[in-house]
């Protein structure tokens, strides 16, 4: 436990963190990649370029002292954050590693604003928080271990099958290269794929949702083809347009919060906009699947009709689900948007929401259901990426 002089002090740097964090952030990735650019085997490098990732670590950062007389404010943040851990292999080694360079980074930024009293304490309370979540990881790993067919870290998987879903989705089924069955998983759940790219020196890490109900032999992942000209698409244009059937990959186990409840039949309703529909696509085949009767909505956004991935596999299991809806609208038709009258005509505010795209759109729709007087334990969601405060307010 903190002392409460330690508390005191972490609380007098909010204010500094609010105005610094970032900044400080930026610092502590340059400095520790430059001191350890085998890290970068690990770390999303689009992430850093587009600099969501130094935004995420000072939202978290900020939030710890924010929350520092209770951490148990901040537990959400720390589980999501976990996976995202454990399904790039991060290992207790790291922390002390990170410690080190972000408490640099502190002082670097601050100057002598960051008195040695203030670093002790952020020394203290960050070796409290690290060990949290060494512990919580420790946790997981040993569960994805234990499971049936389960292991820990990344194993490596063969591209059976590759089918285009529309113009940009391409989804992959993978299956383990030794043969073996893959583990269950809640849906909603991502992976992530590790992949060495000719030519460049650091491996690259990315996390897709699983976009079917679970199967015993195989996983399947959708990913978006990012454009030519995009410098942080390296992945998505590489598994796109160089990665065949029978190519081998690596896989970590499933992992993730953002899941269905299996176990309620009360009303549920999906709503996603452009990728973001591969989760739903787990969601709602297993609704459609385990409690068809189940009353369910589906209602995606895209841009166009060539864009819109897995419509035909929507219609054929609405088509099967008696009290099932399913509604898309392009945004290059007029009246082409999700709106309050459209999720008050779809939506049944008893139920729950699985809300799942870009942020603005994800930004809107949680107004709009607030709107309409559905409560956030009623809103689930999630978005591509680091953990970044939505601004739904």
């Amino acid at each position: 436990m903190l002392s409460q002089q330690t508390k005191d002090i972490i609380k007098s740097t909010v204010p500094v963190l609010e105005v610094h964090g970032t900044a400080i952030t930026t610092v502590f990735y340059r400095n520790l990649f430059e001191a350890h650019p085998e890290l970068l085997n690990i770390f999303n490098h689009a992430n850093q370029a587009k600099g969501r990732q130094q935004a995420a670590l000072a939202n978290t950062v900020y939030a710890a002292a924010l929350h520092i007389d209770n951490l148990e404010a901040i537990l959400p943040a720390v589980v999501q954050i976990a996976n995202k851990h454990v399904s790039l292999g991060i290992k207790p080694e790291h922390y002390p590693i990170v410690g080190e360079y972000l408490l640099g980074a502190i002082k670097e930024v601050l100057g002598d604003a960051a008195t040695d009293e203030i670093i002790n304490a952020w020394a203290e309370a960050y070796g409290m928080i690290a060990d949290a979540f060494i512990g919580v990881e420790k946790d997981m790993y040993e569960k994805m271990e234990s499971q049936e067919n389960g292991w820990t870290f990344f194993k490596d998987f063969v591209i059976a099958r590759k089918e285009h879903e529309s113009e940009n989705i391409t989804s992959f089924y993978l299956k383990p290269a030794d043969g073996s069955n893959v583990p269950t998983y809640q849906p909603g759940q991502y992976i992530s794929i590790r992949l060495a790219i000719p030519g460049e020196p650091y491996l690259f890490n990315r996390q897709y949702s699983l976009s079917q109900a679970a199967r015993p032999d195989e996983f399947r992942i959708s990913v978006k083809r990012d454009a030519d000209n995009d410098p942080n698409g390296r992945v998505s244009i590489y598994l796109h347009d160089q990665v065949n059937v029978g190519d081998v990959i690596e896989a970590s186990a499933p992992a993730g919060e953002f899941v269905l409840d299996v176990a309620k039949t009360t009303p549920v309703a999906f709503v996603s906009g452009g990728v973001g529909i591969t989760p739903m696509m787990s969601m709602f085949e297993t609704v459609a699947t385990m409690t068809p009767e189940r009353p369910t909505a589906f209602l995606h956004a895209a841009r166009n009709e060539s864009l819109h991935a897995f419509d035909k596999d929507i219609q054929k299991y609405t088509a099967s689900m008696p009290n099932a809806a399913y509604k898309t609208l392009y945004s290059d038709q007029p009246e082409g948007y999700i709106t309050r009258n459209v999720l008050k005509e779809m939506v049944d505010v008893t139920g729950e929401v699985y809300v799942c795209g870009p942020v603005p759109f994800m930004e809107s729709m949680i107004q709009e259901l607030r709107g309409l007087g559905m409560n956030d334990e009623q809103i689930h969601f999630e978005f591509f990426g680091p953990a970044i405060a939505l601004q739904t307010v």
